[in-house]
């Protein structure tokens, strides 16, 4: 007769460890994953825009901050879209006590570019007006960023969304014309 003797686990304590193990497993992956989701602009080409995972372009920006949003500002008026408003959170963390790199939002749009957008989607009126992101990072190197329409609107459920295409090159137009030398 076989008797387990006390270095030996039983089969519900193998079963127990087992899934313990694949519990932790799964975890440590998740973990991976919502991490490099978190990776910044040093995941994306240097000098090109680039779709990210979630829909942010971004160009490198040869220009500092204060340039870069004055040429932003400049090509938005340039080409008759209104600025709804300037998020400065750097200033607003550095009001609470906080520290953070330069980081400003400039919220801008028409009625004429985002509407076609909203009547592939009305609920892309959340995304709506565009946004455009300047920061510096960590290194010094300033950034534009801004969301992709067609992700917006794929984001919505309009996959085929022609005002989406439209909206995009225009916005890539007036990105490199931001950032060009």
């Amino acid at each position: 007769m076989n008797t387990p003797d006390a270095l030996t686990p039983s089969p519900r304590a193998i079963v127990g460890r087992a899934r313990g193990s694949a519990a932790t497993l799964l975890a440590a992956g998740v973990s991976a994953v919502v991490l490099a989701g978190c990776a910044g602009p040093h995941g994306h080409r240097a000098d090109t825009a680039s779709a990210g995972a979630h829909g942010l372009q971004t160009l490198r920006s040869p220009h500092t901050q204060a340039q870069t949003l004055a040429r932003l500002e400049a090509q938005l008026t340039q080409r008759q879209l209104t600025v709804a408003a300037r998020v400065d959170h750097a200033a607003a963390a550095q009001r609470v006590g906080q520290a953070l790199a330069p980081t400003v939002v400039v919220i801008f749009g028409n009625p004429q570019a985002g509407t076609p957008l909203m009547q592939c989607a009305q609920t892309a009126g959340i995304d709506l007006p565009m946004k455009a992101l300047v920061w510096t990072d960590a290194g010094g190197q300033v950034w534009l960023g801004w969301n992709e329409p067609a992700w917006i609107a794929h984001r919505h459920g309009a996959r085929d969304c022609p005002a989406a295409v439209r909206l995009g090159q225009a916005l890539a137009g007036l990105a490199a014309a931001v950032v060009a030398p």
